[in-house]
């Protein structure tokens, strides 16, 4: 059974905000919109998101973005 199949959702502190992942990028195809430089994907959603529902974990590539 795929983790699709289970009913496996995320709490809120687990959520990881790819938009402040260094890794984290604007792809600009409008079918895939957001991508991921550490994992090599783009995808319609938020990779983090992509990464939890295939492996069931949250992201453990994020890292945040430097301050400026």
């Amino acid at each position: 059974m795929s983790n699709k199949d289970k009913n496996v959702t995320i709490s809120e502190k687990q959520r990881i905000n790819c938009l402040r992942c260094e890794h984290f990028y604007i792809t600009w195809e409008p079918k895939f919109p957001r991508g991921c430089k550490l994992l090599n994907f783009k995808t319609r959603s938020m990779p983090s998101l992509v990464v939890f529902q295939s492996c069931g974990h949250p992201c453990d590539g994020f890292r945040e973005k430097k301050k400026l």
